[in-house]
């Protein structure tokens, strides 16, 4: 019992690693990752929904919450203005819960 609860903390400790909260860099160079927003849905790699609650902004589920302090970011990303130029294209969605992965092989990306 004792082993499987250090299990669950280290798994709870992993999966808070991966928080979505990211800030938007003036400088391509400075990002992580290049973004572009797409016009529609199908197109999308990832789907965003934007948090207004930082707490709940947890996981790689496109769930994104946008910070104001560079170094408090789990990740520094680039609106792009080309879909050539993107790592990664996301579509806005206005749903919490259509969030997410389309493209799973662009998910490390936001690791």
């Amino acid at each position: 019992m004792k082993k499987l609860l250090i299990l669950g903390v280290i798994l709870l400790a992993f999966n808070s690693v991966k928080a979505q909260k990211v800030y938007v860099t003036k400088y391509e160079s400075l990002a992580d990752v290049k973004v572009y927003v797409t016009k529609y849905e199908s197109l999308a790699d990832l789907k965003v929904y934007k948090m207004k609650n930082e707490s709940l902004a947890t996981g790689n589920r496109g769930k994104w919450f946008f910070m104001k302090n560079e170094s408090l970011a789990q990740k520094k990303i680039y609106f792009t203005k080309y879909e050539s130029l993107a790592d990664l294209k996301i579509y806005y969605t206005k749903y919490e819960s259509l969030a997410g992965w389309q493209n799973l092989s662009k998910k490390g990306l936001m690791e």
